[in-house]
């Protein structure tokens, strides 16, 4: 196992942004005067700045064109410098100097360091959104000093952000693995299984669930392999790898598009490096030798 790639240092998690990005306790404040950096949100977007290698975060005073609103989200250092976020709308033009970069991007041109602020800024925007009232008595949320919990300013009631847990599940038989195609990926691409874990089920069911329900076949010796946090627009992938353990493929076509057995030595276009299904298939296939 210690010669395996890294499988907890992967983009979108915080060790991508930790030694750049320090965090404070979050606050709305009026328009500042102070330089800082800006985290600019469209959809599943970011606006950056074109610069001599990687595109980077906006810094400084923004274009007329682009106006923030009148009290802006901080919510800790970069690079020693204020970070304020923002949305705008899917109508809002990108113009000149900032262009818009796809955080699930299939071609990634932006530097993991900056998907990493990006994808957190996503998900805490996202939160900010879905948290302005009670989901008890439905009265005004107020933030709790230090955390990116709420209070309701009526019932006192506390939340939290929500994750949503997915299990994501390498199956091997012999020199093969079990993939699938869903029909809103690029022409051609495969990934692993994977699905919502559902109410009083561990992940390793969860796991064993979707393999069975998306391609019919039983799996065994689930084994935990790494995790990565997933802002589109919450959640958090737990990876496993398992073994085939029976059963004839029958696709699920509700859910999927095509699952197949690939040989390690004939595998199918593939998620991008940044993705933990990539990262577990390049991991776990290495040690699979095919039979002379």
């Amino acid at each position: 196992m210690s010669d395996y790639p890294d499988l907890i240092n992967i983009p979108f998690n915080h060790s991508f942004i930790k030694n750049q990005y320090v965090a404070e306790n979050p606050q709305y404040t009026p328009h500042p005067l102070e330089p800082g950096y800006w985290v600019i949100i469209q959809g599943s977007a970011l606006f950056l700045q074109p610069g001599n290698g990687s595109p980077t975060l906006p810094f400084g005073a923004l274009p007329e064109w682009l106006e923030p609103p009148e009290t802006i989200l901080t919510i800790g250092e970069w690079f020693g410098k204020p970070l304020r976020i923002f949305s705008v709308d899917k109508e809002c033009p990108v113009r000149h100097p900032f262009i818009a970069e796809a955080l699930n991007a299939v071609i990634q041109t932006v530097d993991n360091t900056t998907l990493g602020i990006g994808g957190l800024a996503r998900q805490i925007l996202h939160w900010e959104q879905q948290s302005c009232f009670c989901s008890v008595c439905g009265a005004k949320t107020l933030p709790f000093s230090r955390e990116w919990g709420r209070q309701c300013s009526a019932c006192t009631a506390k939340q939290f952000p929500k994750i949503s847990p997915c299990a994501i599940v390498l199956v091997r038989r012999d020199d093969e693995v079990l993939l699938v195609r869903n029909a809103q990926w690029p022409a051609g691409r495969y990934s692993l299984a994977a699905g919502f874990l559902g109410l009083g089920e561990s992940l390793e069911e969860c796991a064993a669930r979707e393999v069975k329900e998306e391609t019919g076949i039983d799996i065994t010796d689930i084994t935990y392999v790494g995790s990565q946090s997933w802002p589109f627009p919450s959640q958090i992938m737990v990876g496993f790898v398992a073994q085939y353990a029976g059963g004839e493929l029958s696709v699920d076509y509700t859910e999927l598009e095509d699952a197949r057995w690939f040989p390690i030595s004939q595998l199918p276009t593939l998620p991008p490096i940044r993705s933990i299904a990539r990262r577990i298939i390049d991991t776990f296939c290495i040690d699979v030798e095919t039979p002379a």
